[in-house]
């Protein structure tokens, strides 16, 4: 039996050696971004939903889900690479010129509009905890 499998498998190379198969790359641009800054680099976050635009100075967040640049990150001028590593949230830069590397952890922040609903406590409070129990 294993004789058959192999003599099957050597019958099938040579059958496909000698065609000239050829394939196609369909490819579409999805968007454009123009940038105030030239990008040095870029990295996707893992849930794709990401990108981080590393330009002079700062590390652009664009959503991908929003099409937007939604934030930035103040870095050092001196950082020309910029990698996502498989840690949740890390974003590593590296100098090849000042010999430096740093990893940054970032958080997402969520503003919640309050103004006009009911509140415990003073209005000015410097932590809200938003309560959603009224689910129908």
């Amino acid at each position: 039996m294993m004789v058959l499998g192999v003599l099957l498998l050597s019958v099938a190379q040579c059958l496909f050696s000698f065609l000239d198969v050829q394939g196609s790359t369909e490819i579409e641009a999805k968007k454009q971004l123009d940038l105030e800054e030239k990008p040095i680099d870029i990295g996707a976050s893992l849930d794709g939903e990401k990108l981080f635009i590393l330009v002079e100075g700062k590390v652009l967040i664009y959503s991908i889900v929003q099409g937007e640049i939604i934030d930035s990150i103040p870095v050092s001028r001196e950082f020309d690479r910029l990698t996502v590593p498989g840690k949740e949230n890390v974003i590593a830069l590296s100098s090849s010129s000042g010999k430096r590397v740093e990893i940054i952890r970032y958080k997402t922040l969520h503003k919640i509009d309050i103004s006009g609903l009911p509140v415990t406590g003073p209005e000015n409070a410097p932590v809200t905890i938003a309560v959603f129990s009224d689910y129908q």
